[in-house]
């Protein structure tokens, strides 16, 4: 286990290692830049369940359309849009949408270079999070268009 895994980290990439055996969802990503700002905004389609990164700071996030259930340190919960929280420094989650969400972290920095980002804000690697050759989603999606 990672220095940094708790328990609940290691059930989420467990369940991350079972989600890689099914097929495969796009979450499209939109990035956006201001004065020492980041912001990553997400859509996850209804009935999708989704992980993240570990992060290294403390960030807010926005949850301004739809219904998700996320793990937290305090079990499962439910948040509706519009809804802000902020997410701790190593924090791991896992998602179910319920509906179709937008969900949006911020980050303050003032890099721009996507793939030094995830450096930056994570304990991931670019190439694991957005389509470098080892990100899981894409790997999976390789091998199903091989199985077809």
């Amino acid at each position: 286990m990672h220095a940094l895994q708790t328990d609940r980290h290691a059930a989420v990439f467990a369940l991350e290692d079972a989600l890689c055996a099914m097929p495969q969802t796009d979450l499209p990503l939109r990035h956006y830049f201001a004065d020492g700002m980041y912001a990553r905004e997400m859509t996850i389609p209804a009935d999708v369940v989704a992980t993240g990164a570990i992060h290294k700071t403390r960030h807010l996030c926005v949850i301004s359309q739809g219904t998700i259930s996320a793990l937290t340190d305090d079990g499962v919960k439910t948040m509706s849009a519009p809804c802000t929280f902020i997410s701790e420094a190593g924090t791991k989650r896992a998602v179910y949408a319920h509906t179709e969400t937008v969900l949006t972290t911020f980050h303050a920095t003032t890099e721009t270079d996507l793939d030094k980002l995830v450096e930056e804000l994570s304990y991931s690697t670019a190439s694991n999070l957005i389509g470098g050759k080892h990100n899981k989603q894409i790997v999976v999606n390789r091998l199903l268009e091989v199985v077809k």
